[in-house]
């Protein structure tokens, strides 16, 4: 367990032969993850849209044509109800997102807390990523029973003033540091695909592998270019850039969830095993995520069974 790793380093991880990283990500999954299981979450948009955040992948932002504002913020009763049917179809962890930038006190975060509340109830895990917060907010969060909060970095400190200029990289360290104060588990990724070098990525994993203790769980993105925001021609991700990045964020971060996220529907049957295979023991199970199309959980049913994994038994890991 390291937390010193360098850049070039991470970026040596990154080049190696696929078979070699492979081989090696696979001996670090295989004695952190006993029974090679995989946790399925699930995740809904409480509030879609109109964010004053500028990122330049999203189509909630106001900042871009693609927002999409209109949508009705959900109450909490029926929050609960999309909870007990993604327990009934076999998620562990329910996640819950609010297109902000920083969370609402007032009605809106108590209708947050009776959601996380009403979903721990229901013996799922409970998520939440809803932008900055402050040290009040997190301990009444952590009061409530929240799981973990998603706060990614996105990208490398280097290529972050190209994707999002509305909030720093430093006010995003400093959320993270205030989930950990809470004693919230923190859940921590980023995206590839949005015009950035390798080295760049090893840059956004170095930081993440920095963090002590690591992320209890981490989000890898693939870019789903959405007409409307400045990264609509961005070509698609290579599924196997996609392997490489889950195989590396294993080897540093043994003991973190590695979550398969966005992209994921473009993906073959063959992509995503060998995703499984590189180390991610966690992927988004339903049919959207937040705004974006996901694969279907039949599908993902068939995809597990193909590939003799179970799902994790365990909401308490």
């Amino acid at each position: 367990m390291r937390h010193d790793w360098t850049v070039p380093e991470i970026q040596a991880l990154l080049e190696l032969p696929l078979m070699d990283l492979l081989w090696w990500a696979q001996a670090v999954h295989r004695a952190a993850n006993p029974g090679y299981r995989v946790q399925l979450a699930s995740l809904l948009s409480v509030k879609t849209g109109g964010c004053e955040e500028d990122c330049a992948y999203c189509p909630q932002s106001l900042h871009n044509s693609s927002d999409v504002t209109g949508r009705p913020e959900l109450e909490v009763e029926p929050v609960l109800e999309r909870a007990r049917a993604a327990k009934q179809a076999g998620a562990h962890r329910f996640c819950m997102g609010w297109a902000w930038r920083d969370i609402r006190d007032g009605a809106p975060f108590e209708a947050m807390l009776q959601m996380v509340r009403g979903v721990r109830e229901l013996g799922l895990e409970a998520c939440v990523t809803a932008g900055m917060l402050t040290d009040s907010q997190a301990a009444r969060l952590a009061e409530a029973g929240l799981t973990s909060y998603n706060h990614n970095l996105d990208t490398s400190p280097e290529h972050y003033d190209r994707i999002i200029s509305t909030r720093t990289y430093q006010e995003r360290l400093e959320t993270l540091a205030r989930v950990r104060r809470a004693g919230i588990s923190m859940c921590c990724g980023g995206i590839i695909g949005m015009g950035e070098t390798t080295t760049d990525r090893a840059s956004l994993l170095q930081v993440l592998a920095s963090l002590n203790p690591h992320p209890e769980s981490v989000p890898i993105n693939a870019l789903v270019a959405v007409e409307g925001t400045p990264l609509q021609e961005q070509p698609p991700v290579d599924p196997l850039e996609l392997v490489r990045m889950v195989a590396v964020a294993r080897i540093l971060m043994p003991t973190s969830r590695v979550r398969l996220s966005a992209g994921r529907e473009t993906m073959s049957r063959e992509g995503q095993v060998l995703c499984l295979l590189a180390g991610a023991d966690s992927i988004f199970y339903g049919d959207t995520l937040l705004t974006t199309g996901n694969s279907a959980v039949d599908a993902d049913r068939e995809l597990l069974a193909a590939a003799g994994v179970n799902p994790w038994l365990d909401p308490s890991r």
